[in-house]
């Protein structure tokens, strides 16, 4: 019996220092965790037109005159921009590389071919107007001096807009 009253607990002091240090160590490794789960929700594109400018090709036969508008781009967000759309003066561009027939317009981007841009990557845009056309054609309203207004739409559903004169 004597035995056990001499055994002494830890005293209150080193009882206090150990909670408290445990306590702290499971409020870092819960705040790393929570730091961690809120970084995957909070990502977000955001493409800057850094540059914007036209240039015009006269027409070579069969080839008809053209503008070559070129966009420089830059991904300033955290997350990965998927371009899938390029507007100009609002009405939807066909795609392809290559200038078409006149009065149409063409631009590198389209939906089978998106334009992802990676977080803090460059790259460029390039929209071709054909000059001319019909009535009713978009390129038919735009001459030297035009204004046009090119939107890039992406698939987070944001759009980035710049207008360029045509020269």
């Amino acid at each position: 019996m004597t035995l056990m009253r001499e055994r002494k607990a830890i005293s209150p002091v080193i009882a206090t220092v150990i909670l408290v240090a445990v306590a702290i160590t499971v409020a870092v490794g819960v705040s790393y965790w929570m730091s961690g789960i809120s970084s995957q929700y909070t990502q977000f594109e955001k493409v800057e037109i850094q540059t914007g400018y036209a240039t015009f090709t006269a027409e070579v036969a069969p080839a008809p005159a053209y503008w070559t508008i070129t966009l420089s781009i830059k991904n300033g967000g955290s997350a990965t921009a998927t371009l899938t759309h390029v507007f100009v003066n609002d009405v939807p561009v066909t795609y392809g590389t290559a200038v078409g027939v006149a009065g149409t317009v063409v631009a590198e981007v389209d939906t089978t071919h998106t334009l992802p841009l990676e977080s803090g990557a460059s790259g460029e845009v390039n929209v071709w107007i054909a000059a001319g056309g019909a009535l009713g054609d978009p390129a038919f309203y735009l001459s030297s001096g035009t204004t046009v207004n090119v939107k890039l739409h992406s698939a987070g559903g944001m759009d980035y807009i710049k207008l360029i004169r045509l020269p």
